[in-house]
């Protein structure tokens, strides 16, 4: 007997059709569920051997009832298989749920009393399908009058303001917590002892060998006193040693040379930290004057 979608359009559509449920309701993280646990894959093998099964038991059920037929049945059967489309029975009950068009022949019952030359008008029902849709219309109209303009709930572009600050809150946190993804524009100076002391090792293992150990100055500048070469502050400093200094001569880019940002941080606060310790022979200043208050006015501009 005629199927109207065949057996091998069924099984794939059915199949991926559980297949999609598995791996939207199983959690996997950001592996494919029958990537990241085994059982998945035997259970979906069972799911199309089940449905393959299914679709041979329904085959040789059709076949035989069709077998046991008369043959009147079966030659009806027949003479409906062989029809187009259009002309199938289901598919013209179809087409008069959706339209309740009325036969052709029974046309002369919806003439209307108004003839323009010889034109004449029917008067058809709206379709189904036109008039639950200019009702869903109504209704949706309603529901956003009342949902937008009366309760004052937000539009796509107050969700998109609201959206967007909250986005860049979450970066701002998490720039916070994720110390290597830190920058000059995001650091902030470190006053705890811990880690003044961590950045006092790094210092005494990367820099006491050009800047001394009390950080009075030797082949690199005192770091002690209120001149500085590049800026001063903490932004400055862990840019200057995130980059290097001058060109052609000055200290090495450490971000180069492996040090990680959070150690940058640590090692520029306990430089800066320096400041005022009145080291034994400090070398000469170097560079202007740099005051907190003055930079602050400067960045303001």
């Amino acid at each position: 007997m005629k199927n109207l979608i065949p057996a091998y359009v069924r099984v794939p559509v059915f199949f991926f059709i559980i297949f999609g449920a598995i791996e939207y309701f199983i959690d996997s993280g950001d592996r494919a569920a029958f990537i990241k646990y085994p059982m998945v894959d035997v259970i979906l093998v069972v799911v199309l051997l089940l449905l393959i099964a299914i679709e041979m038991v329904i085959s040789a059920a059709d076949n035989i009832v069709y077998q046991l037929l008369p043959e009147e049945e079966k030659e009806r059967l027949k003479a409906e298989e062989e029809l187009p489309l259009k002309e199938s029975a289901w598919f013209k009950n179809l087409m008069n749920k959706l339209t309740k068009t009325v036969p052709i022949e029974n046309e002369g019952s919806l003439l209307l009393n108004h003839d323009y030359d010889g034109i004449k008008e029917l008067d058809n029902n709206l379709p189904p399908w036109w008039v639950y849709s200019f009702y869903a219309c109504i209704v949706f109209a309603a529901i956003y009058l009342v949902r937008f303009e009366i309760l004052g709930a937000d539009n796509q572009e107050m969700e998109l303001k609201k959206e967007l600050a909250q986005a860049k809150i979450d970066v701002e946190e998490y720039m916070k917590n994720a110390p290597d993804l830190m920058d000059e524009k995001t650091v902030t100076l470190l006053t705890d002892p811990e880690a003044l002391a961590q950045g006092k090792e790094i210092f005494a293992n990367n820099c006491a060998a050009c800047h001394r150990a009390d950080g009075g100055g030797q082949i690199g500048p005192n770091l002690t006193d209120d001149y500085w070469i590049l800026g001063g502050g903490i932004k400055n400093v862990f840019h200057t040693i995130t980059n290097g200094g001058r060109d052609g001569k000055g200290m090495v880019s450490w971000k180069t040379n492996g040090m990680k940002p959070k150690d940058i941080q640590k090692v520029a606060s306990y430089v800066l930290s320096l400041r005022g310790s009145n080291p034994k022979d400090p070398k000469a200043p170097d560079g202007e004057i740099w005051k907190e208050e003055a930079a602050a006015i400067t960045a303001a501009k």
